[in-house]
């Protein structure tokens, strides 16, 4: 019987290990995509940490957004070889920060209303390894935005 559970806690450890390993394997990866594609579009970005980068290609002046904003966000999704998988109408689209991936909840309160830029997100912190519409599983996301309004 002890035999038995302690062959038990050694698998167990050995999945909870694979998995970990599994994580870190796709967020290297992810920072390597995300880098590459910085460097081969000359881009000037900034990292926060978790993952996330961004460009600010204009400041904006107006009110900045925390997690809590209604904002209004003229955007365009891409993949890193630039497959467009949603697009706004100029108008944009409105809605609460937390309602959206973790990516845009973290990177849209970066700028201030009236701001533009790119934000580049980590699968972790977009649909990680679920396939979403024409989104791959572990898929690195670019979004090209606006910030119109914030609420």
């Amino acid at each position: 019987m002890k035999k038995q559970f302690f062959i038990l806690i050694i698998i167990s450890l050995s999945f909870t290990f694979c998995k970990k390993k599994n994580r870190a394997t796709q967020a290297e990866l992810d920072e390597k995509i995300i880098t590459d594609y910085i460097a081969s579009n000359q881009l000037n970005a900034s990292a926060t940490g978790s993952g996330l980068y961004y460009v600010i290609s204009t400041q904006g002046n107006g009110s900045q957004p925390n997690s809590n904003s209604n904002v209004t966000v003229n955007y365009k999704g891409s993949l890193k070889d630039g497959t467009v998988f949603d697009q706004s109408a100029a108008a944009g689209v409105t809605f609460n920060l937390n309602n959206v991936i973790k990516g845009w909840q973290e990177g849209i309160p970066l700028f201030k209303k009236g701001g533009k830029g790119i934000l580049l997100i980590p699968s972790t912190l977009g649909y990680g390894d679920k396939s979403v519409g024409n989104i791959p599983a572990n898929s690195v996301l670019i979004f090209d935005i606006e910030l119109l309004n914030v609420n």
